[in-house]
């Protein structure tokens, strides 16, 4: 048995992005998702074009980036993508395998929702899958609940979209 021998304090978490990252970001996200969810091609087309979406839109006082790095190197990311009347959307939040389980996502989530109250937003949502069982769990803890369902092949399989909203009532806390 291989035990994780990575603490988090290892681990750095930037807001600032560089030449190279979104790409990278691109690539994480379909080389993974291919390896642990048998996703095709079309799922990096759905990341590039909302990667490029996010930064033609991008303002550092509405959206924040999170890129956490280990010894140089991108392992995981969380986006916040300002949306209309003050709704925030949640994107591209990945981990990769071995950095999973210290704690990372839990704290990327707080800083996500640090960063909405401080900037006044009044609604968050995010779109998921019915595969993404851990990271729904996180999202729920947050206050996010389960809105809508939708049955797709988008990502070159059959699957189940999930779209979460952040619970009015919560928002405040």
């Amino acid at each position: 048995m291989k035990f994780n021998t990575i603490k988090l304090e290892e681990i750095a978490i930037r807001t600032v992005i560089y030449p190279g990252d979104l790409g990278y970001i691109i690539y994480r996200h379909g080389a993974m998702y291919a390896k642990e969810y048998n996703h095709g091609v079309s799922f990096d087309v759905y990341v590039a074009k909302g990667i490029c979406e996010f930064y033609q839109n991008y303002d550092a006082n509405k959206d924040g980036v999170w890129l956490c790095e280990h010894k140089g190197k991108i392992i995981g990311s969380i986006f916040l993508q300002h949306r209309e009347n003050r709704t925030a959307q949640l994107r591209f939040f990945y981990l990769e395998s071995k950095y999973r389980g210290l704690g990372l996502g839990k704290l990327l989530m707080g800083l996500f929702m640090d960063f909405y109250r401080e900037c006044g937003y009044t609604s968050s949502y995010l779109w998921t899958t019915d595969e993404l069982d851990t990271a729904a769990g996180l999202y729920q803890k947050h206050g996010y609940v389960l809105e809508q369902e939708v049955k797709t092949k988008v990502f070159g399989k059959s699957l189940i979209e999930r779209k979460y909203q952040l619970g009015q009532l919560l928002t405040n806390n």
